[in-house]
């Protein structure tokens, strides 16, 4: 383990082999298991044959992804404003994840390079210790009405305090399918900052069980709904009625161990691997600058899962970051430990404000098949899941830069871009690649220069 091969072993979005293993394999895929052997090796078309056959896609469900236009220009049109065309993203598959021992085939769209290889490496890695162990809390997310012109706050909030129980009962009458679903607004908080510049302001947070969905048109209607009566119990002007998306109530959380055996290679011993692994977080713990691509790396596993979906990523990203700097500094959004018996331990715990109703989760026709690929119930499985991937992803990170470095695995798959970008097709791709990789020049120029001479 260790090499270019290693690296691109367990990756689905890469044809790559390295000079120690050029024999393509298709192995054998066993059914309802997110180990998909040989994977890689195989054309878009038979890996979306293997996919139909392991989850039992219908006809229209393979046409979605044989098919350039899954997205229709009539579907888009209505989904924003001002629409021109659209804008494709590669659609891959993460393989070898075991979360809470179910095994789960994860689709992400990136357009980076290594970054659906390093998950997959790392889920095969977490594989033998049982994978990832998740859990998370409620689906709580807040909305929040701002109130000025006030002056005498203290009184105010305490007026509010005294009217909740009214705020909460007016809030759930907008949403009664909410309600016989098990959620609703829950609970009232009253904040008040009294050295602002602009005078005295209280901030009221409703408290959401939003269930299923992310929450940002049910909390902010509710909001819209109680801001007369907030301006009649306090006597206030209320001005800005929205959602938080620092969704600090709506966590999500993944654990992982590894053993020391796991991380061995002809270079390093496991158990040097596993301390280079901690010396890189303790970087980014202490350290704001290593810390932002720190977790930059984590949210490279997260975004693709979450844009797969069609959820808001803009908003797992906002969340994430502020949660990040929630003690007043900013620093990593994982851990990572040695156990009693010197297994690395990872843990991750941060917001995470996803649905599987409403918006382009449900307008998308690609993102319904992803939700059915995943197999997921709920929202919070649908997040549990999220953070297990970026954990995997935050390990395969530290693990390349603690030994080999960055660039060795990643610009292998970096080579594949720059090969069809200088003009190759086909077989031409993976041989421009084993040669810039051979002769460690990955370059434009020189792909260029290779293409001509292969053509010649």
């Amino acid at each position: 383990m260790g090499t270019v091969a290693d690296m691109l072993e367990a990756s689905i979005s890469a044809k790559v082999s390295a000079s120690n293993n050029n024999t393509s394999q298709k192995g054998d895929i066993v059914s309802n298991s997110s180990q998909l052997p040989g994977f890689r090796n195989l054309s878009p078309s038979e890996r979306i044959d293997v996919l139909s056959q392991h989850i039992d896609l219908d006809i229209e469900e393979v046409a979605l992804l044989r098919d350039d236009g899954a997205l229709s220009i009539e579907i888009a049109d209505g989904m924003i404003e001002n629409v021109l065309g659209k804008f494709e993203l590669p659609l891959g598959l993460a393989s070898n994840f075991m979360i809470n021992g179910r095994d789960v085939l994860v689709p992400m769209v990136v357009e980076e390079p290594s970054v659906v290889a390093a998950a997959s490496y790392m889920a095969k890695l977490a594989r033998p210790g049982g994978g990832f162990l998740t859990s998370s809390s409620a689906p709580l997310m807040r909305a929040q009405i701002q109130i000025v012109g006030l002056g005498d706050p203290a009184n105010a909030r305490l007026s509010l305090l005294r009217n909740k129980h009214r705020l909460i009962d007016l809030a759930n009458t907008k949403d009664q399918l909410l309600n016989k679903l098990g959620g609703g607004c829950r609970d009232l908080e009253v904040h008040t900052f009294m050295e602002s510049p602009r005078g005295p302001m209280v901030v009221v947070h409703l408290v959401v069980d939003v269930r299923d969905a992310m929450g940002a048109n049910t909390v902010n209607t509710m909001a819209e709904t109680v801001a007369p009566l907030i301006e009649e119990v306090t006597g206030g002007t209320v001005r800005l009625r929205i959602l938080s998306n620092l969704a600090d109530l709506r966590l999500a959380r993944a654990q992982v161990r590894i053993a020391p055996e796991c991380f061995e290679t002809s270079e390093f011993t496991g158990t040097d691997v596993i301390d280079r692994i901690i010396d890189a977080y303790t970087f980014a713990a202490i350290d704001p600058y290593r810390a932002a691509t720190h977790n930059k790396g984590i949210m490279n596993g997260i975004d693709p899962l979450i844009l797969a979906t069609g959820n808001d990523w803009r908003a797992v990203e906002a969340g994430a970051h502020a949660y990040a700097c929630r003690n007043g500094h900013y620093g990593s959004l994982t851990t990572w430990e040695k156990d009693r018996e010197d297994h690395l331990v990872g843990t991750i715990e941060m917001p995470m404000p996803v649905g599987l109703v409403g918006g382009a989760t449900k307008t998308h026709p690609l993102a319904r098949l992803v939700l059915k690929i995943l197999g997921v119930k709920s929202s919070q499985e649908l997040a549990e899941i999220a953070v297990a991937v970026g954990l995997a992803q935050n390990l395969g990170a530290l693990r390349a830069l603690a030994t080999e470095g960055i660039q060795r695995g990643h610009m292998a798959l970096h080579a594949r871009n720059i090969a069809l970008s200088a003009g190759a097709r086909g077989e031409e791709v993976d041989q421009l690649v084993r040669q810039m990789v051979m002769d460690h020049d990955v370059r434009s120029d020189r792909a260029e220069a290779l293409l001509n001479e292969l053509r010649k």
